[in-house]
């Protein structure tokens, strides 16, 4: 056996099994399992990722873009070149000089430009409010949007709501951020207030009175209010100039008629008086903005693929019972249920919602847009972005930006009271020609931009026609401004003459 031949192959398979070659490995294969089973055990423990979509834009995600900027802006200071009131401001010196410094710069400003304020930038002073205003508002949300379970009393989810009405977020997030990484050029952001055309008050309204207990929030709401009527600026433009978001229609509402100067950023104008009182909304000084679309963007690629699958007339998937001037859609339901061609569906909340009204959506030439419990829905916008021709159903609907954006080349309006007349809606829409539905499938493609929310802000998306509707409030705001504070000088004028003549009529007195 000592002089015999093993085969090579032999000779390696058993230096593989000897003690000194398997021990090692052994101990490697060991390790190898321990690593793997407490990376497992750790991820069991870990939040889970944001539920987006896999093709979901970071730009364009609320919880995308809202992690990234938490995790930005957790470490910041605040601005060193803010001057931002600390305290309240009760002296009326105190306002009289910053009127003068604001006199001052407008004066620099229209002998350095003859067409003064035409064509510069807007300019905005974003306030620096304490934390519980803003990032503390903005964590909380975070720290709790997974829990779908959360649900207002009609059953829409509570956080789902606060991402359809998150323009505070956007417009802030926007302004606040390094110019070099701004898109925008029709708005800066300025850190003198003389300097400022218009004031940016960036308090959280939709997530405090969603996410904080009642009596908490109505006195946040309180802490909020004075904090801002304290301010200088405040106190000259009684609010004129304040910026103020309040687009979901609870939001901030015990406190309402002490900022009703201000302008305020509205989901729709509300003519029913369900939501605002009389003389606190206006076209004249407030503005309205898109709700942030439920579903994806459906581009001009998208479109043009599923043209071929949507071959649904109509399509409507949400709450089919509302409250006010939503009560149209049970008559609707009544009138459109099993009709040929014809899809209605009561919504549902959470993941598989979205899901099944994206997948309605992109299968439908028409989609229908009835009042919800204001003249707007969210489910307008989600329409707009999938591709699916609106039918408006609401006869009191102010929609955004109608001083530039013209809805007939997207959108067709019908009045509700022909709208429920049986038979009438469904013969309306098969007698639209089909030049028209590829004309104005072909618009929604260019005009989804307009509605599409994004950080940085781009071009003609909703944050950009912000500013230009902006832009044409501003001089009327500075005459009303203008015309309080010569009301107030003359007051203070006439003030000090009577009580000059006072003092000389008791010094006469006194010989």
């Amino acid at each position: 056996m000592a002089g015999k031949h093993l085969p090579p192959s032999f000779l390696h398979h058993r230096r593989l099994r000897s003690p000194a070659v398997l021990f090692p490995l052994l101990l490697l294969l060991l390790l190898f399992l321990y690593l793997l089973f407490s990376s497992s055990l750790s991820a069991s423990f870990r939040d889970p990722a944001p539920p987006s979509s896999p093709s979901a834009d970071p730009d364009t995600s609320f919880l995308i873009s809202l992690e990234r900027f938490l995790s930005r802006r957790s470490s910041s200071s605040s601005s060193a070149l803010d001057d931002t009131a600390s305290a309240a401001a009760d002296d009326d010196a105190v306002v009289r000089k910053f009127d003068d410094a604001v006199f001052a710069s407008e004066s620099e400003r229209l002998r350095g430009d003859p067409y003064y304020p035409l064509d510069l930038p807007l300019r905005v002073y974003v306030y620096e409010m304490p934390r519980k205003f803003t990032h503390d508002l903005l964590a909380l949300f975070w720290s709790t949007y997974k829990e779908t379970s959360n649900l207002t009393s009609n059953g829409s989810p509570v956080h789902r709501l606060i991402e359809q009405h998150s323009v505070d977020y956007w417009l802030w997030a926007d302004l606040i951020a390094p110019e070099s990484e701004r898109l925008l050029k029709n708005v800066v952001r300025v850190h003198r207030q003389e300097e400022a055309d218009l004031f940016y008050i960036p308090f959280f309204t939709t997530i405090s009175f969603f996410l904080l207990e009642k009596q908490q929030c109505k006195a946040l709401y309180r802490e909020a209010l004075k904090w801002v009527t304290d301010q200088p600026a405040w106190k000259r433009s009684e609010g004129r100039d304040h910026i103020l978001p309040v687009h979901h229609p609870w939001s901030f509402k015990s406190v309402r008629r002490y900022v009703k100067n201000a302008i305020w950023l509205l989901p729709d104008m509300d003519s029913t008086g369900n939501w605002y009182k009389p003389g606190q909304v206006s076209l004249e000084k407030d503005l309205i903005l898109p709700y942030s679309p439920n579903v994806d963007l459906c581009d001009a690629k998208c479109l043009s693929d599923s043209q071929s699958k949507r071959t649904t007339l109509l399509f409507f998937r949400g709450r089919l019972k509302r409250n006010a001037g939503g009560k149209i859609r049970a008559k609707l339901v009544a009138e459109l249920s099993g009709a040929e061609g014809v899809v209605i569906e009561e919504g549902s909340a959470g993941d598989a919602g979205k899901a099944a009204a994206q997948s309605g959506m992109r299968r439908s030439i028409f989609c229908l847009s009835p009042a919800g419990d204001t003249p707007s829905s969210a489910r307008l916008f989600d329409a707009i972005v999938s591709g699916c021709i609106p039918v408006i159903a609401s006869d009191e609907l102010e929609l955004p930006f109608e001083g530039i954006l013209d809805y007939r080349k997207i959108a067709l309006f019908v009045s509700s009271s022909d709208a429920v007349q049986p038979g009438w809606l469904l013969t309306y829409l098969r007698n639209v020609s089909s030049a028209q539905v590829r004309r104005l499938q072909s618009n929604l493609a260019k005009y989804s931009r307009h509605f599409i929310y994004s950080n940085p802000a781009k071009r003609l998306g909703p944050e950009d026609l912000v500013w230009r509707m902006m832009a044409g409030k501003v001089v009327n705001i500075r005459l009303h401004t203008r015309r309080s504070q010569r009301v107030v000088k003359e007051s203070r004028s006439i003030c000090t003459c009577d009580c000059r003549r006072a003092n000389i009529t008791n010094s006469m007195s006194l010989w």
